[in-house]
């Protein structure tokens, strides 16, 4: 297993290197000049060339590239801002937990409420039940995100007063933003949790568990569930790999100072070193994402992990035998 995380972690450099070379390759053909934005349309090309010479945006593609690739993977710096000079990896240390927390968050609530009613609409299929928790689910998908989040904000802040309507002063600041994200992201757990429960209780160990007199309770939530989680846990990760860059409508109404917020800014502003700084860091995170889940279907599945001890069990046969 350890070989395996090894592995997984070596095979994050060229993706990220990858992903580096595809966004600077995006932002040199992307039309606009950052020097002309900062120095006004009325600057003259001397002015022009000596900030495009202090802000590295001189040479070609390849020098430019070259230099960049330079200071991210051996100088270790994503650059600064064009406009405020403040380092984007500082900016990133700020805005990166408060993003995390409102993902987190909003994917607990999302697992706390798609799940069960993923698995209430499985196990009572072809009935109201499952015809109105599918119904909700495909609603709250169909719902645009922003108009949830304005009606929270309308009732709880507006009208009830209760919950603040922008600002993390405290925990109650993550109510609504949290609440907001999770309602898609539960009506996908719904959906997905259902097939995949529609699809363990139809199989033969399932009914040889009812014929031994085991509980339905048991059987749906010991055998089935179990057995279910794999495409479950699949969706959860990527939905919170993806809440990482995409709760910038949240970040929006909200006034969360995340990393939605300060990519958007930034490619309004042509401020290449964020845009290029803040993908690779979400690269990154969500590479690390995608790992957690596979080592997490290890321990969920048994199949999974019999499968890392037999190769582990297999290499050190071949290597004994190599000795004899």
């Amino acid at each position: 297993m350890g070989k395996y995380i090894a592995k997984r972690l070596l095979w994050i450099i060229p993706v990220v290197l990858g992903v580096t070379v595809m966004v600077f390759t995006i932002m040199y053909l992307t039309p606009g000049d950052p020097a002309r934005m900062i120095l006004g349309s009325n600057a003259t090309e001397e002015k022009l060339e000596e900030l495009h010479d202090e802000l590295g945006l001189s040479g070609s593609y390849p020098e430019r590239l070259g230099r960049y690739i330079k200071q991210v993977f051996v100088d270790r710096n994503l650059g600064a801002s064009y406009y405020t000079g403040v380092s984007v990896t500082e900016q990133i240390k700020v805005r990166l937990p408060f993003t995390l927390r409102v993902a987190a968050i909003s994917m607990c609530i999302a697992a706390l409420i798609g799940i069960p009613l993923g698995i209430l609409a499985a196990t009572h299929h072809y009935t109201w039940i499952d015809n109105l928790a599918m119904f909700a689910s495909l609603f709250c998908v169909s719902m645009p995100s922003f108009w949830f989040a304005l009606i929270l904000v309308s009732f709880f802040s507006v009208k009830l007063g209760i919950l603040p309507a922008a600002g993390l002063r405290d925990w109650t600041g993550y109510v609504l933003p949290c609440i907001s994200l999770a309602i898609g992201g539960a009506a996908g757990l719904a959906r997905q949790t259902r097939s995949s429960m529609l699809e363990v209780i139809r199989q033969d160990y399932i009914t040889t568990a009812r014929a031994k007199g085991q509980t339905e309770r048991k059987v749906i939530f010991k055998h089935a569930l179990k057995n279910a989680l794999i495409p479950i846990i699949t969706v959860m990760g990527g939905s919170f790999g993806g809440s990482l860059g995409g709760a910038l409508i949240a970040e929006t109404i909200f006034s969360i100072p995340g990393m939605g917020v300060y990519l958007t800014g930034a490619i309004s502003q042509r401020d290449y070193p964020i845009i290029q700084g803040g993908v690779l860091f979400i690269s990154i995170c969500f590479c690390l994402i995608i790992l957690c889940v596979d080592i997490i279907y290890a321990f969920v599945d048994p199949r999974i992990r019999s499968q890392y001890l037999n190769r582990n069990r297999k290499k050190k046969g071949r290597k004994g035998d190599t000795v004899l």
